[in-house]
């Protein structure tokens, strides 16, 4: 069966917003050339307007509407990318716009939203989640007769997303061959594969989603969309929990393969790209190239990944290393019985540590009526190759200790 959209769908886009939103650059990262033996291009969308390519879709889809469907008014739901691309859409071309937003959503990005919407836009805040904000804004469009601006699950939507894949090869002259592409609902994925499928059939293109919100992968192994049980939201602009009906066909046909990518390494990624190449992405920026770091690279050739968006939330940065840290091996929690006597602590030091190997967290509770008290102890190691060593002295130590794992329910609640 035909999928909804083809190439030219994807053109007609690409010249209805080629005045308004920017040519993002695209640039060889040495260092991920360096690191796999191939030529490694980064798609700068990150600097797209809104730091984000969702306001190609989001503008191409506004830009659509007839004049009876303007006057109505646009509505969508979304706490992050896509409600500033509704929003400037609603700016430059003068439409009336409701977005919603769970109460979640941090005090800057509906600053943010605002201030890019103008006069022309009205956020409103509803629920505690995104479902939630999304069933009032679906409710909106019942009782108003407003359109709704689907972030992915729309042919106008996916048509103008899929404008990015246009550009990568008009900048390469047609020298295309793997190019890896984050993964939310599919919308970016699927308009990237209908265009280079037409143009570039021998293209290899692979989808890289988030481990702990894999909603694509779970639609292809049951054959349709599903519903996840639970989503982590960590990765936020992609942390979907069903993939679009129009989305996932054209994945499940024309895409050659998707990739779960555990956050851990998006993080230590994001933390590569700010320090090596100084690009603030944001943790689904840096799905695609942290993709390329963990798959299979054999077949692999020159490789555009796509750097999805930039509105990453600097307070976020302790938890971004924390997340890289535990991934690499650097950084483990232990639960500690100390004797409570004096000098308890400097034994742990002298008898347990070696050099190198640094205290980055204690707390430590006493307790008066007992002989001894826990405290949690994190430890940094300079090499995941010295755990071994420091587990076998903790062994040998008189203390009773307590590891505490990253996937267990205990580390969440501690932490």
């Amino acid at each position: 069966m035909p999928h909804a959209l083809v190439a030219s769908d994807v053109d007609q886009a690409a010249e209805a917003i080629t005045a308004v939103v920017r040519r993002t650059p695209i640039e060889q990262s040495d260092r991920l050339t360096r690191v796999t033996g191939h030529r490694v291009l980064l798609k700068r969308e990150d600097l797209q307007l809104c730091r984000s390519y969702k306001v190609r879709g989001a503008y191409f889809a506004v830009a659509s509407l007839d004049q009876a469907q303007r006057a109505l008014g646009v509505v969508c739901a979304s706490a992050g990318n896509h409600a500033q691309g509704v929003a400037f859409a609603c700016s430059i071309l003068e439409i009336r716009g409701r977005i919603y937003v769970p109460s979640n959503t941090p005090r800057q990005k509906r600053q943010r939203i605002k201030a890019i919407g103008g006069t022309w836009i009205e956020l409103i805040v509803a629920g505690n989640s995104y479902d939630e904000a999304s069933r009032r804004a679906n409710e909106d469009c019942v009782v108003t007769g407003a359109v709704a601006i689907h972030p992915f699950d729309d042919p106008h939507t996916i048509a103008g997303q899929g404008t990015v894949a246009r550009e990568i090869a008009e900048q390469l002259d047609g020298e295309l061959g793997t190019i890896i592409v984050p993964v939310g609902g599919g919308g970016l994925l699927s308009g990237v594969a209908v265009w280079l499928r037409e143009h570039f059939p021998a293209a290899r293109i692979i989808g890289a989603e988030p481990e702990g919100a894999a909603s694509m992968r779970a639609a292809l192994d049951a054959g349709e969309p599903v519903v996840l049980e639970a989503v982590n939201t960590f990765v936020d602009g992609a942390a979907v929990s069903r993939v679009g009906d129009l989305t996932f066909p054209i994945v499940r046909d024309l895409v050659d393969e998707v990739v779960s990518v555990p956050e851990g390494a998006v993080c230590s990624e994001m933390l590569d790209l700010y320090q090596t190449e100084g690009i603030i992405a944001e943790p689904a920026g840096a799905l695609a190239s942290a993709a390329l770091r963990i798959m299979d690279r054999s077949d692999t050739a020159s490789v555009v990944c796509v750097v999805s968006g930039g509105n990453n939330d600097v307070s976020r940065y302790a938890e971004v290393i924390e997340r890289s840290l535990l991934y690499e091996g650097l950084r483990h929690y232990f639960l500690v019985n100390f004797s409570q006597e004096p000098g308890a602590l400097r034994r742990f030091l002298n008898d347990v540590l070696a050099e190198g190997e640094d205290i980055v967290l204690f707390e430590y509770m006493k307790k008066n009526n007992r002989e001894t008290g826990p405290a949690l102890v994190g430890i940094e190691l300079e090499s995941p190759t010295e755990l071994p060593g420091l587990l076998r002295r903790l062994d040998a130590s008189p203390l009773h200790v307590e590891r505490v794992s990253p996937d267990s329910a205990h580390f969440a609640f501690l932490f």
